[in-house]
């Protein structure tokens, strides 16, 4: 979804925030800074999602890294401190299996965090049977028991969870 759109922006920053203060947080930076940073970022991101195209051969996970440490190296320059050297190791390639393990990661950060913010809008139960069935892979008929729901009431969950997990993240990864 596109930023200009009110709700979807809202949405996309309620997901990533804590992601972004996690990676600033192993900075070191003040929670002030931090603060400063994240919303530095969020400003880069309001003018450059609009024009963005999820190419699905790309980490969007990647991009956004990117993006936060460009920010962080400008912010540190801007206060007159040495940008901290990777030694060159910024165009080195990660080995594709830790690459994947970092991107499954991060997908399964996204779809959590979305799933938190689901659960305003469809209550606990419903969350928790789609977690139950969906991610766990557990027997409708068992979890209907635990949560006291009809089997029926845990497909119609599964369902609509899924259809709005693919309508949040819509764009995101192919």
């Amino acid at each position: 979804r596109e930023p200009s759109d009110d709700e979807a922006w809202r949405r996309f920053v309620k997901i990533y925030t804590p992601l972004l203060y996690h990676w600033v947080e192993r900075w070191g930076l003040q929670s002030q800074d931090a603060a400063d940073l994240v919303q530095e970022v969020f400003v880069v991101l309001l003018q450059a999602l609009p024009k963005f195209v999820y190419d699905p051969q790309r980490s969007f996970r990647a991009w956004l890294h990117t993006v936060l440490r460009t920010k962080w190296c400008d912010w540190q320059r801007r206060r007159g401190r040495a940008v901290m050297d990777d030694v060159g190791l910024s165009g080195v390639e990660a080995a594709p299996e830790l690459a994947a393990r970092e991107e499954a990661e991060f997908r399964s950060y996204v779809i959590g965090r979305t799933l938190q913010l689901l659960e305003e809008e469809f209550g606990a139960k419903t969350i928790a049977a789609f977690r139950a069935t969906a991610i766990e892979q557990r027997a409708a008929r068992d979890v209907a028991q635990e949560l006291g729901l009809s089997e029926n009431a845990v497909y119609l969950a599964r369902g609509r969870i899924m259809r709005r997990l693919r309508e949040e993240l819509e764009g995101m990864w192919s």
